[in-house]
């Protein structure tokens, strides 16, 4: 009888302290709204205490209905922010640009910014696109590079709000908040089939960095994230049934994956081997069908040449928050006196290429089966980051949610200490702390060298 009791009341103070963690967080998540990415220590203060609520209520979980009630929570948190506008990001202001070229008839594939504004486009004024937005903009001299899913998002905010970039950012929220709903639901759906823990939802619903960049800040990786999953939620489906009109569904949220954001087309391989070779034909023609139908309206040769010249200077030209990337660039210096990013860039692109392609080819056959597909997609994601010469934060998110249909958690700690490359916005100047970087990769690595040591799960069944 005592024992009874003392769980009773054990039970009862993980209720208590759950509801005081998801109040605590209720409050943060706005807070983080209002905070200036210029403040970083305030920012990064704040997002160490949701993380420790985050692990707090993960580890005291328990039961299907605390679950349930911390997954409602997790929708809640988002929708705290889905009234407020992205500071921690200016990407919002190029999204509003594509979406105003778009309502006027306007491929934002055709123009730079700065050709729109210089006197190259010789067409009638455009409504919001002027000078006084121009100098938001964080990259005016490039194409955009921005799928058709976003561009259609982009379009309807623009429509919804010509004028205001408070509404048109709400209307986008309200986007990634439904997707991010049906993330959620996939993640549930998927690990109630492969009798997964139901806890292992909340990695991903109730992460502060995932909660933050995608609905608070506008990342389309929520979108992608969504497709991505309900493409795997579908194959399961086809794999238990044989009903091709799940095969058929897959390729068509494969093909939204895509269309969303490109790097889904690194996950194409792991479909080969586990499907014959007419239905991988039928799976990529679809893939590539949707694609080229979705990109049709605002598509000609001159546009797909610059659409290739954009994704070709995001490998040669920029650099954020690198780890193998900058070693070969320190490397570089000191044999050559410059920045061999041109060619380093390009050519651990294609390393990755080969080693994504391994990936494939080295499964044994026993592991060809759905279950295993998030685990493959998480290793070729993170041999693609880890060679990356930008990683920005959001692009963790995706990580997150494979994470969540595995037994890997090094995303996990990713996930809070890629927040320390906020510090880059601490001054004007934009200057990485690399000490900084370098403590998230060690940290990082060291997790993940520890997991694979210890779980040996890289080629095996979940």
């Amino acid at each position: 009888m005592l024992n009874v009791n003392k769980h009773i009341l054990y039970k009862q103070y993980n209720r208590h302290i759950i509801l005081v963690c998801t109040l605590a967080s209720a409050i943060g998540y706005p807070m983080v709204a209002t905070i200036n990415r210029s403040h970083f220590y305030e920012l990064w203060a704040l997002f160490t205490v949701l993380f420790a609520l985050y692990y707090l209520v993960y580890k005291l979980a328990h039961g299907h209905q605390q679950i349930l009630y911390l997954l409602l929570a997790a929708m809640g948190f988002r929708l705290c922010l889905l009234f407020t506008f992205p500071n921690l990001s200016d990407d919002i202001y190029r999204f509003i640009w594509d979406g105003r070229l778009l309502v006027n008839g306007l491929s934002p594939f055709a123009f730079t910014p700065t050709q729109l504004l210089d006197g190259t486009y010789t067409g009638n004024a455009i409504l919001g696109i002027d000078n006084s937005h121009y100098v938001l903009l964080n990259s005016p001299n490039y194409f955009t590079i921005y799928p058709p899913v976003c561009q259609a998002v982009f379009y309807l905010s623009a429509w919804f709000a010509p004028t205001n970039i408070q509404q048109a950012a709400m209307c986008m929220k309200g986007f990634l908040w439904l997707t991010e709903g049906a993330s959620i639901y996939f993640l549930y759906r998927l690990l109630l089939l492969w009798q997964m823990p139901l806890k292992y939802v909340l990695l991903y619903a109730l992460n502060p960095l995932v909660i933050v960049e995608i609905v608070g800040n506008i990342h389309f990786e929520g979108a992608m994230i969504c497709f991505l999953l309900g493409a795997i939620y579908a194959y399961t489906h086809y794999k238990k049934s044989t009903n091709r009109y799940y095969l058929w569904a897959s390729a068509l949220a494969m093909a939204l994956a895509v269309n969303a954001k490109l790097l889904p087309l690194m996950f194409l391989p792991f479909f080969i081997r586990r499907l014959s070779w007419k239905n991988s034909f039928t799976y990529f023609f679809i893939v590539g069908s949707v694609s080229v139908l979705a990109f049709m309206p605002i598509l000609n040769l001159d546009i797909v040449l610059h659409l290739m010249d954009s994704v070709g200077l995001y490998f040669q030209k920029f650099e954020f928050n690198a780890s193998i990337y900058y070693l070969v660039r320190y490397l570089g210096y000191q044999y050559t006196g410059y920045n061999v990013i041109q060619v380093a860039g390009a050519s651990l692109g294609v390393l990755a290429f080969i080693g994504i392609l391994g990936l494939a080819y080295r499964e044994k056959y026993t592991s060809l089966q759905p279950r295993t597909l998030p685990l493959m997609f998480l290793a070729a994601l993170s041999i693609y980051l880890a060679v990356a010469t930008i990683v920005h934060p959001w692009y963790v998110c995706t990580l997150v949610a494979l994470a969540a249909l595995s037994s890997f958690r090094f995303p996990i700690i990713w996930a809070y200490l890629v927040t320390l490359t906020y510090y880059t916005y601490l001054t004007d100047s934009y200057t990485e702390n690399l000490y900084l970087v370098t403590l998230e990769y060690l940290l990082v690595y060291a997790f993940l060298i520890y997991e694979l040591g210890h779980r040996k799960l890289l080629f095996k069944p979940i």
